[in-house]
């Protein structure tokens, strides 16, 4: 008689998969990383987005199009106090998405 593995299916639901690979995706491109790391730093007040093209020496368009995928992805989230368009990071999103990979470890044997 052949002999049957069991696979163990992952942990984490494909809900879960996705949205981590989505969103590791988008910071897997260097400007919206240092988009990102910009608004890491300044939690949990943010950042104008005057001040994040300043710090980071980027044109407008160019940070006008990656803040929207880092803010499509759930990673950033905008709003307006006034006339300032202010950037921040979302702790729960990042926590989730680093979560997603901290609570894999040490989940399978190989």
């Amino acid at each position: 008689m052949p002999v049957v593995k069991t696979v163990t299916p992952p942990t984490a639901p494909i809900v879960d998969l996705k949205r981590a690979s989505t969103r590791l995706a988008a910071l897997g491109h260097e400007t919206r990383l240092a988009i990102y790391r910009t608004l890491v730093r300044a939690m949990p007040e943010g950042c104008p987005v005057g001040d994040i093209q300043t710090r980071l020496d980027i044109p407008n368009s160019t940070l006008s199009f990656h803040l929207k995928k880092l803010i499509d992805v759930g990673l950033v989230i905008q709003e307006r106090r006034a006339t300032t368009l202010i950037c921040r990071a979302d702790g729960e999103a990042m926590d989730q998405t680093i979560g997603f990979l901290g609570r894999e470890c040490c989940a399978d044997n190989c």
